[in-house]
């Protein structure tokens, strides 16, 4: 054995060096990366929820409607669709903005077409601007509750159903609920073929 080797074998060992130790802490902190990467998600909701961040509305709205809706006041709420990456459905709201009273049943429709030769499932993703007002829009009916089916040249009316609620801000006169439409066949193909089953 060379100086040279002989030198380098000593300094690893002096210095404490394990290839297995090390190749263990590595392991350990993959994992724990991917655990954390897991973790984010649920976590990210709770954060959501608790603070309004990102806009995210809430689920179906089940209570009682026993607001009285205020006629002196007027909010006006904005709607908006965008399409994720790869989704070829046409969609679009009924109308761009409606005036509400808080407290009110409102209802709208959006439409959607599926302009691909194959079938499409879809689901929509809400948010809401400003952040805040996300706790005050109730949706007592929504599209994006359920997961979307189109076949090839088939289109759509989609309803929602919705209160401002009464107790909303007096700062908040305009608020804009966006919907995202997102592809999802590739990952309910293989539900749908054991329900076929």
């Amino acid at each position: 054995m060379s100086e040279l080797e002989t030198a380098s074998k000593t300094s690893s060992e002096s210095a404490g060096f394990n290839p297995r130790r090390s190749v263990g802490r590595l392991l350990t902190v993959v994992v724990g990366m991917f655990a954390f990467g897991f973790a984010l998600v649920p976590l990210y909701d709770v954060i959501c929820d608790v603070t309004g961040l990102n806009g995210k509305t809430g689920d179906q709205y089940t209570e009682a409607i026993s607001q009285s809706a205020d006629p002196d006041r007027v909010v006006t709420i904005q709607f908006l669709t965008n399409n994720n990456a790869d989704m070829p459905w046409e969609f679009r709201p009924e109308v761009r903005s409606i005036k509400v009273h808080p407290g009110e049943l409102n209802q709208t429709t959006f439409y959607v077409q599926n302009p691909a030769n194959r079938t499409i499932m879809a689901q929509a993703v809400p948010s809401v601007t400003p952040f805040i007002a996300a706790g005050y829009l109730h949706k007592t009916e929504c599209f994006c509750f359920e997961q979307q089916e189109l076949a090839a040249s088939e289109s759509m009316d989609m309803p929602l159903r919705f209160i401002i609620d009464s107790e909303i801000p007096e700062d908040i006169e305009t608020l804009t609920l966006s919907y995202t439409l997102f592809d999802i066949t590739d990952r309910t193909s293989g539900q749908l073929a054991v329900v076929d089953n």
